[in-house]
């Protein structure tokens, strides 16, 4: 089974404002950009990927992303994060009705392809199944195999509001860098210690981190 991983990446002006205390505001979007890079290139790498789909209107997003071989789909309909994801997963499978979706955050700069692979696989076992983030409390990849809807319930407590939602919790060890996102600096220095793609590095570069 290969999957179409939709992408959701708000305008890098408003992104990773949770990094303030790391990044100032000219750095914060170069970072933002520089996550979804790492982890689109990665996903792409991933023999168990046919294609992504990232959901933005931001424009410099969309000609750097597009570059690496994501197909771009504007932010519709304009109201919320999962409406968005809704909304490209129904684009998706207007194209293709038979296809496997997952969303996939676009903050996980330390993607490994095998990992994502492995939580791919797994998740085709089930309807519809989600993996929890690193603090346990949100969710950095939820699927829908052929034939189910996606239903994201991304945002606070999104980890218990998918598994509510009826989404199996997928309880996998090994697979740190698909549940590793970054909100603030002490996720960076995590990512960081995991080893980041190339575009987060030398963003990353830029900073001063201790221990970096």
């Amino acid at each position: 089974m290969q999957w179409t991983l939709v992408v959701p990446l708000k305008p890098l002006a408003q992104a990773k404002t949770r990094l303030a205390d790391t990044a100032d505001d000219g750095l914060r979007p170069d970072l933002a950009l520089a996550f979804a890079q790492d982890t689109v290139a990665a996903a792409l790498a991933c023999p168990a990927v046919r294609d992504v789909a990232v959901v933005t209107d931001d424009a410099r997003a969309g000609r750097e992303l597009a570059a690496l071989g994501a197909a771009i789909i504007p932010d519709e309909p304009g109201s919320g994060l999962n409406a968005a994801l809704a909304h490209a997963a129904g684009a998706v499978r207007a194209a293709r009705p038979e296809s496997p979706v997952a969303a996939l955050n676009a903050d996980l700069p330390a993607l490994r392809p095998p990992e994502l692979a492995r939580v791919l696989d797994a998740a085709a076992e089930f309807p519809r199944a989600f993996l929890p983030d690193a603090a346990a409390i949100g969710t950095t990849l939820l699927a829908a195999t052929p034939g189910r809807q996606l239903f994201p319930a991304f945002g606070i407590d999104s980890r218990a509001r998918h598994r509510t939602s009826g989404a199996v919790e997928l309880s996998l060890a090994s697979v740190d860098s698909v549940r590793q996102d970054v909100d603030t600096g002490d996720d960076l220095r995590t990512a960081l210690a995991l080893g980041v793609g190339p575009h987060t590095a030398a963003a990353a570069a830029r900073l001063l981190i201790p221990g970096q």
